[in-house]
């Protein structure tokens, strides 16, 4: 008996789909101007059709599961399709046909999963791209791209991904915990959040650190309910993942270059764009590159309470790796001035950190109290518990 991981049902999916393209095209069928229902209904009968008249011996159940994946080929991203609607998946991981991962509850596991071959890969990759215009080939081998949804994807392929094309989705969710939730799932407790609410209405600058998979956009949509509704904000994002419950909001979105290398609008560009558009708030969904010099800059000048996100480790990394994305990408000033810039400029760094049973939570609050011979000085304003019960076992070792 075949079984979903069999070479053999592989092959006979790969069959069947091309049967029923051909089938399609016969019967004149326009797949993106069909009802749905009546698609199902004609492939459920030509799969059945193609099973009888090649006598291949499927259970009935096996049969049903055929149909549905061959619909899934037709009209939405393949095996993709159930990890998709699965609401308990957060992220999703190819890495070449034979091995997909998922993150369920902050942890990785390995999915039953799989596609039949490199060009099955290539295949949903490119229905992925096809209403974006974009591009994806061996001069242009890497891409990101939204879904409709708003899930973040971005694919790579060979030569430069060595075991087959890879494709990566950051799952966007319309459902965002609210701080109750949070609360009752142990991410920060009853007093952090009640801190958090009064740096927010405070209009503190707040920068929110954290590794992969922290949270950080989660906490990010969180503080933003507690802005007072009388303010204008504008955030700028690569990916609109923000969803911002407030009456008076503007959302900017990156561009990426289009195939001739050109269009490409910054985030950078859209920071400076923003200040001119009277902003009460500017929030950057995440600072990676020359974005950082605006936003401080903002931040220094008369727009409290704006915020961000950023990739650290720890509180000092993110000291560090604001300094760094600084001075690479040109603010001309010495290390001296960097450390001005930064200690006057941000307020509060919120740091996050993921648990090793995929629990994540917020580690620490500091609070910047800059002093002439240490802009980076912290006065911790919070520390997890399970981060204080760690710190008093290393200090009892």
């Amino acid at each position: 008996m075949a079984t979903r991981v069999d070479e053999e049902y592989q092959q006979l999916k790969k069959q069947v789909h091309s049967h029923l393209i051909e089938r399609l095209d016969e019967e004149g069928f326009e797949v993106e101007r069909t009802d749905v229902s009546l698609l199902e209904k004609f492939v459920e009968a030509n799969v059945n059709q193609y099973i009888a008249h090649h006598r291949v011996p499927l259970a009935t159940a096996e049969q049903i599961m055929l149909a549905r994946e061959t619909l899934d080929e037709i009209v939405g991203l393949g095996p993709l399709e159930p990890l998709l609607a699965d609401t308990e998946v957060n992220d999703i991981l190819v890495n070449g046909p034979l091995n997909v991962f998922v993150e369920v509850a902050g942890v990785l596991q390995k999915s039953p999963t799989r596609f039949i071959d490199d060009d099955h890969v290539m295949r949903i990759i490119r229905r992925i791209l096809a209403p974006l215009g974009r591009r994806l080939d061996e001069s242009s081998p890497m891409v990101d791209a939204r879904l409709q949804d708003g899930s973040r994807v971005n694919a790579i392929i060979p030569p430069i991904a060595l075991d087959g094309p890879s494709i990566s989705i950051r799952k966007f969710t319309q459902k965002h915990l609210a701080a109750s939730d949070l609360v009752n799932l142990g991410s920060l407790t009853r007093e952090c959040l009640d801190l958090l609410v009064k740096i927010v209405q405070g209009r503190r600058n707040l920068l929110v650190s954290g590794g992969t998979g922290t949270g950080k956009t989660t906490i990010l949509n969180l503080l933003s309910q507690f802005i007072p509704k009388d303010e204008r904000i504008v955030t700028i994002e690569d990916s609109a993942e923000l969803q911002l419950n407030h009456p008076h909001i503007v959302r900017l979105e990156t561009r990426p270059a289009n195939a001739e290398g050109s269009g490409r609008i910054s985030a950078r560009e859209l920071v400076i764009n923003a200040l001119r558009m009277r902003p009460d708030r500017v929030i950057v969904g995440e600072v990676r590159a020359g974005e950082i010099i605006e936003l401080m800059q903002a931040m220094n000048t008369g727009h409290e309470g704006s915020m961000s996100t950023i990739h650290a480790n720890s509180s000092k990394d993110a000291m560090i790796r604001i300094e760094t994305l600084l001075a690479v990408n040109g603010y001309d000033a010495g290390e001296q001035a960097i450390g001005r810039l930064i200690g006057s400029s941000l307020d509060v760094l919120v740091q996050l950190k993921r648990l090793s049973n995929g629990r994540r939570i917020v580690s620490e609050v500091v609070e910047m109290t800059p002093t002439k011979s240490n802009p980076y000085q912290m006065n911790v304003l919070y520390q997890a518990p399970d981060i204080r019960e760690e710190v008093l076992e290393g200090e009892a070792q």
